[in-house]
């Protein structure tokens, strides 16, 4: 067997081919779903992505006899900064065979870039926002994946803990079941909650309404998300290229919004139709058939992602958050929805997760963001 050889990506070409790798990879898995193509060549393209303005990145894909075997990208974020200075170089677009060779040889020169910026950790899997996949799977291996989260082999982490990587921060994922009518305790305290705080729920009539609430819903999620691991606030060109890539997709009966007697945004929530069948059989193409699948989705599925929830501090823990699933549950026994997925939450995030006890519900996903010290 001939030795790895590991080649850094510089051409659109060879940048293909990178984003493509895990199709061949997971051609025989029926829970990973691939992300869509288009999004990750914006994404990694230095021309494309705003978050390049304070953002380095390099891509390396790893070969043996001249087949692609595994990929990596390390990334740079200036704006992560602890203590004034650069605390973590971030790893993200892992995929690779079951070979340590392999894991080993593309690991080698994500942590030699680190060296030589100076920088004495690297953790991940991150990508350069908090909107980005993050966090590798360690549980719910047969569990269907989601459009927001990466899937990965149950060899993926032996080869982190191998390598010397340990546990950074977990994250929890469930899966929760829609019941007809909606929880009475839930309706309960949504109810004083809008009499106490005089708070109103709203959707939007128009996409032109939603889309002149985005920059205020971006500014929320700055503040609101400051605190969570590894978030760094979007620029005003991240924003703008967030809503131009995503917020035409979204069905405004599923973006409640709280807003106060003054029309104030209090609290928001987005969620959307699981696009997971639809990008499976698409494999993450567009053309020729997958806006087909795409739309199709978007009248007929069943399951729904639920992709950002925002409550103003100041309304945290008086019933803001009941409000937003009161209206939620109404929109979704209306489309006849069965299931929710929660995706990703912090698995210390205590309040949130609180909040799913009304419900019929399962833990089952659990992901990692995996550290290594250089030193």
């Amino acid at each position: 067997m001939t030795e790895v050889t590991i080649k850094e990506v510089s051409s659109l070409r060879e940048l293909r081919d990178f984003i493509n790798f895990p199709i061949q990879l997971y051609r025989h898995n029926s829970y990973w779903v691939p992300t869509l193509f288009v999004d990750d060549y914006h994404t990694l393209r230095k021309d494309k992505n705003p978050a390049f303005e304070h953002c380095e990145a390099r891509y390396w894909m790893a070969f043996r006899d001249g087949k692609p075997v595994g990929r990596i990208a390390a990334i740079i974020n200036n704006k992560d900064l602890v203590n004034g200075g650069l605390s973590a170089l971030r790893f993200g677009w892992l995929d690779f065979e079951d070979d340590l060779e392999v894991s080993q040889a593309l690991f080698q020169q994500v942590e030699q870039w680190a060296k030589e910026r100076g920088i004495l950790t690297v953790h991940g899997p991150l990508g350069f926002t908090d909107l980005d996949r993050e966090g590798m799977l360690i549980e719910g291996f047969d569990e269907l994946g989601t459009m927001a989260t990466n899937y990965n082999y149950p060899y993926y982490p032996e080869h982190l803990t191998k390598l010397g990587y340990e546990k950074d921060v977990d994250w929890v994922e469930y899966e929760m079941f829609v019941t007809s009518p909606p929880n009475p305790t839930i309706s309960r305290i949504a109810d004083i909650a809008k009499r106490r705080l005089k708070l109103r729920s709203i959707h939007c009539k128009t996409r032109k309404e939603l889309l002149g609430l985005a920059p205020e819903i971006f500014k929320m999620l700055n503040q609101e998300y400051a605190h969570l691991y590894r978030f760094v606030p979007l620029s005003e060109r991240q924003v703008e290229h967030y809503v131009k890539q995503y917020f035409h997709f979204i069905l405004l009966e599923y973006v409640p919004i709280i807003v106060d007697e003054n029309d104030k945004l209090i609290a928001f929530a987005i969620a959307m139709p699981s696009f997971s069948r639809a990008l499976q059989r698409s494999k993450g193409k567009l053309l020729p058939f997958g806006f087909w699948h795409l739309l199709r989705a978007l009248k007929t599925e069943k399951v729904v992602d639920l992709c950002l929830v925002a409550v103003r501090s100041e309304y945290q823990g008086k019933g803001a958050i009941a409000i937003l699933m009161d209206a939620m549950h109404h929109t979704f026994t209306d489309r006849k929805v069965i299931k929710v997925e929660s995706n990703p939450e912090l698995e210390s995030n205590q309040d949130v997760q609180g909040q799913w006890r009304y419900y019929d519900r399962r833990q089952h996903k659990r992901r990692r963001c995996f550290v290594k010290s250089l030193q």
